[in-house]
């Protein structure tokens, strides 16, 4: 059995020094085994829910962890390459792409059943990417930016798909790679556009058995899936919990046998104590960065001065010292991957971004000053609006409330489950004062991965809500370059303006990946997403 008849490697990943897929408690003979069937995954996901079902709406892993593995995509990152630099085919069987790169050809399976018994068919790829590219009203699409490279698809026959580029793109395949792009059917999606969000019916490797808003999601094998002797196992069970301490005791008591986003380090040597040589702990940058976003439409964060006060109070360098032994952060960084070539050097952090100098008594002094020049009093009270998931929203979110603290500023955390949270987020008139939110990509892209900053009437995902053309500009200049060098010059330019000229999003620390599990689930590798690799399908219990 074949899972893919065509793998290519990853565009721009190849310089990346991720130090990927650490085992510190594997045993290598375990991974060269014969893949057994049979079994239930049991797995934690640290939310308190979903806001809906639906992958081309949504952002968060609450959703991808329980529901990937109903879909299929039409191309993914290869779930059997532990470094995730390589494409495989999923609904595809072959692609070819012309000599100017600006013509992708690409070869479906034609024995492909959704659940509901009915052909799978380039008519529903076409609706599929058609939805996600340009939504109809009342549809949010928080990766429609990613496509600003495509000028066309088409679908000559029933299996096959065109996408014709506007500008060749090295970006191109990740972008069309996104675990969140969900093959729908067409025929429903043209009757209700937002069917997705309350119900579920895909091609995937399981079909649904059961879900318990805010308590778990059930799958099981579906007997109809078109990869021959796939998935593995019968089933899968994913329990939310947005307490670590809970999902720790899960761990230890065996209820779960894997966490697919991420424990800090210090959870570790608690399961430890219990699992002992049958833990498996894996390693990796993360792809996700977690941010405060003021309202620049409510007074006094309308006033720049106070957005740049705000970034000045944080001492990035020292909360990366004392965050990453007890939270999933770690790592100082502008708005671009800081593990990527085109993301600037920590020097270059230092010297050249307004509140990432290692002199933190002279930025607090000038927040101070700023602060004081804008007309805001000591002891200025205000709201953090957060999410209630300790890891990392929380601990973060009270660590900031202690930054701000240090310039004279009272501020108190309002925290709502994920569903309210996010629908805060949305709401086209912004009510907090300064939110939580986070930049957490799938495949490392930076050059569309920074397109959540842009105006709002091009992001679903800007929660600032802002319009700033010439941000757009910046945006759309790096994205069209082709020489890696002037790329990495425009993503400075863009980021500099973001954070220095503008403040519209305060980035915090880049997170940082402990997978844990027991050496019992195989076929599995981390990555630097914890989007990816959820379709659950080469996974095994041994």
């Amino acid at each position: 059995m074949k899972l893919r008849n065509l793998i290519l490697a990853a565009p721009g990943v190849a310089a990346l020094a991720l130090g990927l897929a650490v085992f510190l408690a594997a045993a290598p003979a375990a991974q060269a085994q014969q893949p057994k069937r049979g079994g239930t995954l049991v797995f934690t996901i640290p939310a308190s829910g979903y806001p809906s079902m639906d992958g081309h709406q949504e952002t968060t892993f609450a959703v991808v962890h329980a529901v990937a593995p109903m879909y299929s995509l039409l191309v993914r990152v290869d779930p059997l390459d532990p470094s995730a630099k390589k494409y495989a085919g999923d609904l595809v069987q072959s692609w070819t792409v012309s000599p100017d790169k600006k013509t992708y050809t690409f070869k479906m399976h034609n024995d492909v059943l959704f659940s509901d018994g009915s052909k799978l068919t380039s008519k529903d790829v076409l609706a599929s990417y058609k939805h996600i590219m340009d939504p109809p009203q009342g549809v949010i699409s928080p990766r429609a930016p990613y496509f600003d490279m495509i000028d066309s698809i088409t679908a000559p026959d029933a299996y096959t798909v065109v996408f014709k580029l506007k500008f060749p793109s090295g970006a191109f395949m990740a972008v069309l790679a996104n675990p969140f792009n969900w093959i729908y059917k067409a025929d429903i999606l043209a009757k209700d556009p937002n069917w997705y969000k309350t119900n579920v019916l895909g091609s995937g490797p399981f079909i649904l058995k059961e879900q318990n808003p805010g308590a778990n999601w059930i799958g099981v094998r579906n007997p109809a899936y078109f990869q021959k002797g796939l998935p593995y196992l019968d089933g899968y069970e994913g329990i939310y919990t947005p307490k670590e301490v809970v999902e720790i005791q899960a761990m230890r008591s065996g209820r779960s046998m894997i966490q697919f986003r991420g424990f800090p380090p210090a959870a570790q040597d608690q399961i430890k104590q219990d699992l002992g040589a049958t833990l498996r702990v894996q390693e990796s940058p993360w792809n996700c960065g977690l941010f405060a976003v003021p309202n620049p439409f409510k007074k006094p964060f309308d006033d720049v001065r106070v957005r740049r006060a705000l970034n000045l109070a944080i001492d990035r360098w020292g909360g990366s010292e004392h965050l990453s032994k007890i939270a999933i952060v770690k790592t100082v960084g502008g708005y671009v991957f800081p593990h990527h070539e085109l993301a600037m050097t920590d020097d270059e952090i230092a010297r050249d971004m307004e509140g990432y100098s290692h002199d933190i008594a002279a930025s607090r002094a000038k927040a101070k000053q700023l602060l004081k020049e804008a007309g805001v009093p000591v002891g200025f009270k205000f709201k953090l609006h957060n999410r209630n998931t300790d890891q990392p929203y929380t601990i973060v979110g009270t660590w900031l409330i202690d930054q701000w603290r240090q310039v004279g500023l009272n501020v108190e955390q309002w925290v709502e489950p994920t569903g309210p949270f996010f629908a805060t987020l949305r709401a086209k008139t912004p009510t907090f004062d300064v939110t939580m939110d986070f930049n957490c990509q799938t495949i490392v892209n930076p050059q569309v991965d920074v397109s959540q900053f842009i105006s709002a009437d091009r992001s679903d995902t800007n929660s600032g809500h802002y319009i700033d053309r010439k941000l757009d500009d910046l945006y759309d200049a790096q994205l069209k370059e082709g020489d890696p060098v002037k790329q990495k010059a425009l993503l400075k330019e863009y980021q500099l303006y973001l954070n220095n000229t503008q403040a519209y999003y305060l980035n915090t620390l880049w997170w940082n990946r402990l997978v844990m599990s027991t050496t019992k689930v195989q076929g599995w590798h981390v990555s630097p997403s914890h989007y990816i690799n959820n379709q659950l399908d080469t996974v095994w219990l041994q």
